[in-house]
């Protein structure tokens, strides 16, 4: 069965950095592109981050821009997300994704999810 696995959540003080991990087993990783989506309470899930299967192309939401990053080990079948300057705004369940072949900025391009991890950014 595939399994993605997101660690690293947790609480934060707005400028503070987490980096968020997905352990990804049961699906040939190298073969997927990888995303990262939030979603707060009453509020649709939203694209944050995608990287290629290579990890040759990545692609960021205008509003984390500049502040987080989007990278994978391959050899360790995991994606990441390093999150600097966090806002409280970027309060949130984080989710990793994955779907065949080629980035999408859009929740329903993607077959496989985590369970989510919680971030939460205090002013």
């Amino acid at each position: 069965q595939v399994q993605l696995v997101e660690s690293g959540g947790g609480l934060v003080q707005a400028g503070g950095s987490l980096r968020l991990s997905c352990a990804a087993s049961g699906l040939t990783f190298s073969g997927f592109a990888m995303g990262w989506f939030r979603q707060a309470p009453g509020k649709e899930r939203e694209f944050v981050a995608g990287i290629s299967q290579s990890g040759a192309s990545t692609r960021h939401a205008d509003s984390v821009k500049g502040r987080f990053t989007i990278s994978r080990d391959n050899a360790k079948n995991t994606v990441f997300l390093q999150m600097n300057s966090l806002k409280p705004e970027d309060t949130a369940v984080y989710y990793c994704a994955a779907k065949s072949r080629t980035i999408a900025p859009v929740v329903t391009a993607y077959e496989y999810w985590g369970q989510g991890t919680q971030v939460t950014v205090s002013s």
